[in-house]
Parts: C-alpha cells; structure tokens; sequence
C-alpha cells in the first residue's frame, strides 16, 4: 500500500504548491482594481486639472525645445591655463557664423541656432528630417578674469574663450599674540 501511495503521489501535483501554477484572475487586487488603472486614471485627472488652465501636454513653447522636444545646451569647461581663464565649448555640426559670443563684466553667453537637415532615398521611399533650434548659455565669470582682453576662436565644433586671469593675492600667514587684560566693557547700561 505504501507503494501505490507513492505512485499516486508522482502522478497528481501537490494541492499547497503554487510554485509552477498559472495566476488565477484578470490581474487585479482583491478590491477589483488594477494598479495601472489608478496611475491611468491619475494622469486623465492631472490632464484635465492642467486642461482647465490652457496647459494641455504641449504647453512648452517650441522656441525653448530641440530635437524631439528636447532642450539643449552645449557642453561647457571653465578651466585656468598658463595664466588665463579658458571657457570651451562644444558645438558640433556649428559653424562660425551659427555662434554669437557676448561678454560683459559679470558673465559669459554663448548663443546660436543649430540646424540639422537629412535625406534619405531608398527603394520605393524618401524620407527627409529638419530640425531647427536655438540655443542659449549664460555662465557667470569668477572674480579676477579680464573680459576686456578676452579672445575668442572657433575650430571643428569647439569654441574656445581665453581671457587674463588675474592672480590671487595671497598674504603670508602671521601670528597675532594675545594679550592679558581685564574683561571687555559692556556697552549696555544696566536698568
């Protein structure tokens, strides 16, 4: 009899072990609501609350957005070499005349536009993309750059801005000694 218990044991799954089974329901929790119909629902709210002030999912102007609505700004290095302060940045695919450059007592800015355009022929199709977008970079200088002797030079994509730096005026350390005295008066008359 032990046997056959055993055999029968082999054949027939085990009732407690959920291990291997298939979930059982259409994926809901036991209140009957799916999570993701919450966060759906939640967005449809957010969507119509946005909606009733005029802000629908585009509310970004397009002059503030790149490539697939994306902002961009060029990457930026400050850096000190040899005695100058060195701003560089990089602005692939730009040319010269893309670029405009400003400089004032207290900063820096970079700006332009980048275009981009490209075509694609191929068997029974075309396919063609623009992008059009402006950029903008205001960098703030640190105290003791000169942008009155600034330069400035472009070369395959990087903009490099040099400028005088001022040294750093460092005084040598010197010892203060301290004196005995009597306790400092208070200035504060008593009531």
């Amino acid at each position: 009899m032990a046997k056959r218990n055993q055999k029968t044991s082999k054949t027939q799954p085990r009732k407690n072990s959920q291990a291997l089974e298939p979930r059982r329901g259409n994926g809901t929790t036991p209140f009957g609501i799916s999570p993701f119909s919450v966060v759906k629902r939640f967005g449809e709210e957010m969507d119509r609350l946005f909606g009733d002030f005029g802000l629908d999912r585009n509310w970004i102007p397009p002059a503030l957005t790149g490539e697939a609505g994306r902002t961009w700004a060029p990457q930026v290095e400050i850096f000190e070499r040899d005695g100058e302060l060195v701003v560089r940045a990089d602005l692939p695919g730009l040319k010269k005349e893309d670029v405009k450059v400003e400089l004032t007592d207290d900063g820096l800015t970079i700006e332009g536009e980048r275009r981009s355009e490209h075509e694609e022929n191929g068997e029974g199709y075309y396919r063609s993309e623009r992008n059009y977008g402006n950029f903008y970079r205001r960098l703030p200088l640190p105290e003791g750059a000169n942008p009155d002797d600034a330069t400035a030079k472009f070369h395959d994509g990087v903009l490099e801005v040099t400028m005088p730096a001022r040294k750093p005026v460092t005084r040598a350390a010197r010892k203060l000694a301290i004196q005995e005295g009597s306790q400092p008066k208070s200035k504060a008359k008593a009531a």
